[in-house]
């Protein structure tokens, strides 16, 4: 290690701030659900788009990204990807000040690829830079100051961007029609001061990781294997395969439960309370996540992966049964801490999936991050779901993507060794 170098630790601490920030973005769009749909006047298949452009991002840019990465390496990709994401969120202010649905899915989609990269790059970096037996428990840490991120941020900046008050259909439409375009463009509007800090904070970020000296790491990158190894011969691997789909129902399912929160929580039978109020509890959601994660740093020392993975799995099953045969309380509760269960389940998925790949590490991180696409699907169809047989029935599909991450964690286990062709 150089002089001026950071340590291992000092390296993992600045990490852990760009996976906070990704985290806060990220589940911003909780807050932007409920928002856009009353601004726009849409149903929930439609609305979904938001988390579609967003997560979908994650299928178009992550080849790209991991190119990028292979080729410059993981410091500078995650500069980009700072800047990038941040030009997304400078993107918000004139989407809000049309307002235009479709430039608010376009700033989305731009902020995500940032986001994207930052996965890319930042994910194998925390895996490799210490001991291998050590990586779950490392990127789960990680994984925890990135819900800190989900946590803090619906808390803090999503009573902004829902300032002004929810209007029902029928009171809006006992308005004059200038009050009626006037109250839309105030909510729309709500979002450029938000989103003109969250720029400002990633572009800080971008300066300081520029700054500073990490610790050099190219034998996960193409510049230290010439072979430039085909994503068809990563794929051979099984655990790789596996993962792939694992991490596609495993975020298809977080972003699903956390889409529909807000609304699912304001209804009459649930919590009936106010949509600011509710913001709260996907805070609840995320942090309680945050605390599994650090819970789950431990354990993961003490117990194998595969087979905590399973009985978190199994625990956010039996929880989603509760909240979709029940009311009130129980209901609401019980869908809030499936968080918990969350907790571990995609740090562990990620390193299972890319252990013992040596230079195939960056290909493996691309198609593993191109899964997040999951975060685009399974919300659209849960969306048309919610439309035909209400929110609460809709929980069945999040339950069967846990069920699937049960038996991956179970049957994995003879595929997690490296196959050479």
């Amino acid at each position: 290690m150089g002089r001026g170098t950071l340590s291992s630790g000092a390296a993992i601490a600045v990490l852990s701030i760009i996976f906070f920030a990704w985290g806060g973005l990220t589940s911003l769009n909780d807050v932007l659900i409920p928002h856009l749909k009353a601004v726009f006047e849409m149903n929930y298949a439609r609305t979904m788009l938001i988390q579609f452009t967003f997560f979908s991002t994650y299928l178009v840019m992550s080849i790209p990204a991991g190119r990028v990465v292979a080729h410059l390496g993981y410091k500078p990709s995650m500069v980009a990807g700072l800047m990038v994401a941040a030009a997304g969120a400078l993107a918000f202010y004139p989407a809000a000040t049309v307002p235009s649905y479709p430039l608010f899915l376009l700033a989305l989609f731009v902020l995500a690829s940032g986001i994207t990269l930052l996965q890319v790059s930042a994910n194998p970096y925390i895996s490799l830079i210490g001991e291998p037996r050590g990586a779950s428990s490392r990127l789960t840490l990680a994984q925890a100051v990135n819900s800190l991120g989900h946590t803090l941020s619906p808390w803090l900046i999503g009573p902004l961007i829902l300032s002004v008050a929810v209007l029902s259909g029928a009171a809006l439409a006992q308005l004059p029609p200038p009050q009626q375009e006037a109250y839309r463009i105030a909510q729309a509007q709500s979002v450029r001061l938000p989103y003109l800090g969250v720029a400002a904070g990633l572009l800080a970020l971008a300066s300081l990781v520029y700054l500073l000296r990490l610790p050099p790491l190219t034998e996960a990158t193409e510049r230290a294997d010439p072979r430039h190894h085909s994503f068809g011969e990563v794929l051979r691997q099984r655990h790789v395969r596996l993962g792939v789909v694992a991490i596609f129902v495993y975020v298809g399912a977080e972003v699903t439960i956390g889409s529909f929160m807000i609304n699912y929580i304001a209804a009459l039978r649930i919590g009936n309370i106010d949509a600011a109020s509710a913001t709260h509890y996907v805070s609840y959601y995320w942090g309680s996540a945050m605390i599994g994660r650090f819970i789950g740093s431990l354990l993961l020392r003490r117990i194998a992966p595969r087979s905590l993975l399973c009985a978190y799995a199994l625990a956010a099953i039996a929880l989603l049964a509760s909240t979709i045969l029940s009311l009130g309380a129980l209901a609401m509760w019980s869908v809030i801490a499936v968080g918990f269960f969350n907790s571990i389940m995609f740090p562990t998925l990620f390193t299972l999936s890319i252990e013992g790949l040596g230079p195939m590490t960056a290909r493996a991180s691309s198609l593993l991050v191109m899964a997040i696409f999951g975060g685009a699907v399974i919300p659209q169809l849960q969306g048309f779901l919610a439309d035909g047989i209400g929110v609460q029935r809709a929980f069945v599909l999040p339950a069967l993507c846990y069920a699937y991450i049960a038996w991956y964690a179970l049957s994995g286990r003879e595929g997690s060794r490296l196959e050479r062709a």
